[in-house]
């Protein structure tokens, strides 16, 4: 079972910044070059320049995690960062309009340390899909010079009785601690919730409880999560400390799916190299019937941001100007699926795709890991957009993950691909920190 517990926070203190939406920022790794220029333009304390700080002129290597962490102790020193008095949970609120529709939803959860756990049999701590190497290296990088979590993973647990949503529904009627909405609208909110002794019946208490009662899923983060594994290991072979190291925790946003409908999107692909474009469409019919529409505008309107095809995966193609919705022939495409996967991996979007890679584009999962020639696009219109300019031979266009079909993959043991899964809203980095200690 997964352990958690209270920490005390690192916050703005409202004295030295008065609106928190001028130092917030999404986390780092959904922040384009020119986002990440407006975010550092905006506020000389925004958390950007720390969670991912900007490379500078004649930079050595390594120069900018050295700035993030002396901003850190300069705001640290300075009163901009105040550590809270007491250990706590924070309760999180996200109101947001889900993309390409008129529905608006509501999801709370909660910060908390989460005790790092290996994976493998018996963990509580399980993730649902594979990670690239560039994005671990990053984020050590960072670690390893500030030392603290700047930005939370996100886990997904199932408390039997759907009693967390009520507590956490309780805890929303008091003015919030810190509140904020973001460039994309979504207004964010967050409460210090005490906690008291285990079995107390406090809030605070009987949260942790509910989401220690069963594995906790990573639904985003799996990057940070591996990387402070290493990092514990590292600490760890040093002997740096010896009573309840600090470093054996993460920071983790919790939610409960028992209470939580969680907005998933898809992560669309844009792919270089391959057969030339007059053997494209052969190469791609051998595994799919296709299905060719007239249009790019066409396409987009068949894969919304919320899904919505219906039985069965379905797969977008644009490639030679040519539009056309995949559907997977089983017989051909069963010798390159995963002979021991289970049902639920085999029949997902993502992982017929990535079988499909390695026949029509010879992308083995070596080659997809490292990156080089798939670029990892979460605009469907934007995928389109770069073959059309040369910057890829074909884009692939996905429909989303189901939630329930993540944790049904985790719990079996299983991963995704990289980038199945893309969880809608990030929360938001800078409302709190993590600091190096207790």
């Amino acid at each position: 079972m997964p352990t958690l517990r209270p920490f005390r926070a690192l916050r703005y203190d409202p004295t030295a910044i008065a609106d928190v939406a001028a130092v917030i920022s999404p986390p780092y790794d959904v922040i384009s070059p020119a986002q990440q220029a407006t975010l550092a333009a905006r506020h000389p304390r925004n958390s950007v320049l720390l969670d991912l700080p900007p490379d500078q002129p004649g930079d050595e290597p390594g120069a900018r995690y050295r700035r993030a962490a002396a901003a850190l102790a300069a705001w640290r020193s300075d009163g901009t960062l105040r550590k809270d008095p007491a250990p706590a949970i924070y309760a999180y609120e996200q109101a947001y309009d889900v993309p390409g529709t008129t529905v608006e939803r509501t999801q709370r959860g909660f910060f908390a340390r989460l005790a790092l756990e290996s994976f493998g049999p018996g963990s509580g701590v399980l993730p649902h899909e594979r990670t690239l190497g560039g994005p671990k290296e990053d984020r050590h990088a960072l670690l390893k010079a500030t030392g603290a979590n700047l930005s939370p993973i996100v886990g997904l647990y199932e408390s039997p009785s759907g009693e967390s949503g009520q507590l956490l529904a309780s805890v929303a009627v008091e003015p919030p601690a810190t509140a904020a909405t973001d460039d994309d609208g979504v207004r964010h909110r967050l409460w210090v919730v005490p906690v008291g002794r285990r079995g107390d019946g406090s809030p605070g208490a009987r949260l942790i409880e509910l989401a220690e009662a069963g594995p906790i899923t990573i639904a985003d983060g799996h990057h940070r999560y591996e990387t402070a594994l290493r990092y514990r290991d590292e600490r760890a072979a040093n002997r740096a400390c010896t009573i309840d190291p600090p470093y054996e925790f993460i920071l983790a946003l919790v939610f409960d799916l028992a209470t939580t409908e969680m907005t998933i999107l898809p992560t669309h692909r844009v792919v270089r190299g391959g057969p030339p474009g007059a053997e494209l469409p052969a190469a791609v019919e051998r595994l799919f019937r296709v299905e060719p529409l007239p249009s790019a505008e066409a396409l987009v309107a068949a894969f919304p941001p919320t899904g919505g095809g219906g039985h069965g995966p379905r797969i977008g193609s644009w490639a030679g100007g040519r539009a056309a919705v995949l559907r997977p022939r089983t017989e051909a495409l069963a010798p390159l699926l995963p002979g021991d996967a289970s049902p639920v991996l085999r029949g997902l979007g993502v992982t017929v795709l990535e079988a499909a890679f390695s026949a029509i584009h010879g992308l083995d999962r070596a080659a997809i890991a490292a990156g080089e020639r798939i670029d990892y696009v979460r605009d469907a219109v934007a995928a389109i957009a770069a073959v059309d300019r040369g910057e890829g031979d074909a884009a692939y266009l996905l429909e989303p993950t189901d939630a329930a079909d993540v944790v049904r993959v985790a719990r079996a043991g299983e991963l995704m691909p990289q980038k199945s899964t893309y969880f809608y809203p990030k929360p938001a980095t800078g409302l709190l920190f993590s600091p190096g200690e207790w």
